[in-house]
């Protein structure tokens, strides 16, 4: 089982404060990548897909071995399909994170080798060269990542300096939120710069004293009102959950097959009532009586908390259950899905 990462942000203004988390810079964006690939050095979790003999004939003909692909019969090998992201104003020799995922029978890509692949944009060119050593995660075998996998060997050109404006894009429509940007912004440089084409974008000309990388700097970082919604970011690839101290649980109760969570008021001490200002808990599992200090066996696992309990008091107490990802995410879905919390969430692949 493994262990995965909760992060608390102890801050008032969580996420979604300032321009840029809600908006991007049109122009500024990244690039998705694909190829096609072989793995090798599988331990007989390969398949024997037509396609997969084909390509490591067609590999061994480049490399001058002339092999029939009927004559071809190994399990240690897989024809994968390799993704990957190429941020805005990559560099050559950078590296990225890519990908893989199996698209015949095998079993597992698990610490296999990826053979160098080209990974291309939509634009058919050519953009990184992809090659290591495949690290696959517990609840999916037939899908890897290698970390610094790809190296890039093309930029792309998108040169900045000559900019005199810049556009930003909302991530959703919203009249409240452009006409919000909009008077922040010529508040914040005593002119009028910004102006709301639409309910979702802004156009914001660049002062011609400011350099264009400071101005979008302080353009970004412009604090806006405390009422948009907190949000929760789950990192799949990393198992990590970036969450706020203070995104507190209202009283739900979840009934899972593993296990059962009750959030709740009040609590009972010693067949006493709790004063339920006093004490509200969190409370994982069946039969669990509250503690001064947190109770833990095999089956079970309880938190106590002195205040309204929230998400990191949650989550903490399912991390000593063991309990794998999509436990965890599935069970802060329904959460909210019942209204218990008021989040976004923010789920990266």
């Amino acid at each position: 089982m493994k262990y995965f990462l909760l992060v608390l942000i102890f801050f008032s203004s969580l996420y979604s404060q300032t321009v840029k988390d809600i908006s991007n810079i049109i122009g500024i964006r990244d690039n998705q990548l694909i190829g096609y690939g072989l793995v090798v050095g599988l331990a007989g979790t390969g398949d024997k897909s037509k396609f997969t003999m084909q390509s490591l004939q067609n590999l061994l003909r480049n490399s001058y071995i002339k092999i029939p692909a009927t004559s071809i019969s190994s399990k240690n090998i897989a024809a994968v399909m390799v993704t990957g992201t190429l941020p805005p104003f990559s560099r050559q020799g950078d590296k990225i994170k890519i990908k893989v995922s199996t698209i015949g029978d095998a079993k597992s890509v698990d610490h296999g080798e990826l053979l160098i692949t080209q990974l291309k944009g939509v634009d058919g060119k050519v953009y990184a060269l992809a090659q290591g050593t495949i690290v696959a995660t517990n609840n999916n075998t037939t899908t890897g990542f290698i970390y610094d996998g790809a190296t890039v060997e093309n930029e792309i050109n998108y040169n900045l300096q000559e900019e005199d404006s810049i556009t930003l894009s909302l991530y959703k429509s919203s009249a409240k939120n452009a006409d919000l940007i909009e008077t922040k912004i010529n508040k914040k440089f005593g002119r009028k710069l910004a102006r709301a084409v639409d309910t979702r974008t802004i156009k914001v000309n660049k002062p011609k004293e400011i350099s264009i990388i400071k101005f979008i700097s302080m353009v970004e970082n412009i604090p806006l009102s405390s009422d948009f919604k907190k949000k929760i970011i789950i990192d799949m690839n990393r198992e990590s959950i970036i969450a706020g101290a203070d995104i507190e649980i209202s009283p739900v109760t979840i009934a899972r097959d593993s296990f059962t969570i009750r959030i709740k008021k009040t609590a009972l001490t010693d067949n006493q009532w709790v004063d339920p200002k006093q004490n509200k808990g969190v409370d994982i599992g069946d039969d669990v009586k509250i503690a001064d200090k947190p109770v833990i066996d095999i089956n079970n696992a309880m938190i106590n908390t002195k205040k309204t309990p929230t998400v990191s008091d949650l989550v903490r107490s399912m991390k000593v259950m063991n309990l794998p990802m999509t436990e965890i995410i599935d069970t802060l879905k329904m959460i909210k899905e019942m209204g218990a919390i008021d989040v976004e969430f923010e789920i990266r692949g």
